[in-house]
């Protein structure tokens, strides 16, 4: 694989955790800009060097620049195109409900890639990532997926971690490679866009169902179960969107799902034992102060599972307790009253 000259220009849209740790991470070894959409914050960023709305305790190194100038952080990528040697990244790392509005804002620049670090499904279309990329941008910006089991404190301490990117694009997904992959960060790549978003989006529900059900103290060999047959579920509609089996056998399906369902920096498992504890929604997304991709996902997702007929039943009681009354209780028993089926189903 050919390896680009370093550093290399890469932009990040969007300061909140996740943009910020990858942010960190990549400045070791590339010339980063990372954009936050409020100057009030940003330039707090720049005057502490930390992002300490976000990601508080991990400071901004000598590397990584900030701003709130979107125009700036564009060119940051674009104006090196044409030079020699160049292989410039531009990433997104806003929430899935943020992605549109992002791409309107690049839509008509002259922008070399776009590779986005969201998972979810737009709420309003049910459409994946990658679907909404093409929907705005066309078939002409090369674009991929960059997904997996992570956690934003663990990568910008500089912990190990293991990502996937995907995308149709052999060139975009060989320089993501070389760019990202590095230090403590290793990079695997497949061609399953749909595979790998899947997997991204449905493990933050059940995440929530696995909170709830070690918030009401129900055990490990409930947790077990709830994981295993999360995975089935997720499998089941990410085959049927047309995903790739194998897929959700590895880092951003088994891993994504098993980090996300049990530890305890998951926004999403947070939500379920707050669930557990008869909080009501809205007071756990505003106690949690950051986005649960889990909760509008399972709204979006039960709509959309019912519209091609694929069974998600712990989907199913999930957003029962989100958006239709249900207790945690009623969600358990629900579950627990389903007859049995074959195990591989």
């Amino acid at each position: 694989m050919h390896e680009p000259k370093s550093p290399q220009k890469i932009t990040v849209l969007g300061a909140g955790a996740w943009g910020t740790a990858v942010a960190i991470a990549l400045a070791a070894r590339h010339d980063v800009l990372l954009w936050g959409r409020n100057p009030a914050q940003m330039a707090q960023a720049a005057g502490a060097r930390e992002n300490t709305h976000y990601l508080p305790g991990f400071p901004l190194p000598a590397g990584l620049d900030v701003t709130a100038d979107f125009g700036a952080a564009v060119a940051h990528v674009v104006d090196t195109v044409a030079q020699p040697g160049a292989e410039p990244l531009l990433i997104a790392a806003c929430p899935v409900a943020g992605l549109r509005p992002l791409l309107q804002q690049l839509k008509g620049r002259a922008i070399p890639n776009i590779v986005w670090l969201c998972k979810g499904f737009e709420y309003e279309t049910g459409l994946l990532p990658h679907q909404v990329v093409r929907d705005v941008l066309g078939a002409s910006v090369p674009g991929a997926a960059l997904s997996g089991p992570s956690f934003a404190q663990e990568v910008a301490r500089g912990l190990p971690c293991a990502l996937t990117v995907a995308s149709t694009d052999k060139t975009l997904r060989e320089r993501v490679v070389a760019l990202v992959h590095g230090g403590n960060i290793r990079v695997y790549s497949c061609d399953d866009m749909v595979g790998v978003e899947v997997g991204g989006a449905v493990k933050n529900i059940l995440a929530i169902a696995t909170g709830t059900a070690d918030g009401l103290g129900l055990g490990l060999n409930a947790r077990a179960a709830l994981i295993t047959r999360g995975l089935a579920e997720i499998t089941r509609l990410g085959t049927a969107l047309g995903g790739h089996t194998a897929t959700f056998m590895g880092l951003t399906g088994m891993g994504d799902l098993i980090l996300t369902c049990t530890g305890d920096l998951s926004r999403n498992r947070r939500v379920g034992l707050a669930l557990a504890q008869g909080k009501p929604l809205d007071t756990i997304v505003r106690e949690l102060g950051h986005v649960a991709e889990g909760v509008p996902c399972a709204k979006a997702v039960r709509e959309l599972a019912a519209r091609v007929g694929v069974d998600m039943p712990i989907t199913n009681a999930v957003a029962g307790v989100l958006f239709d009354g249900d207790s945690a209780s009623d969600m358990v028993a629900r579950l627990l009253a389903r007859d049995p089926r074959d195990e591989l189903a």
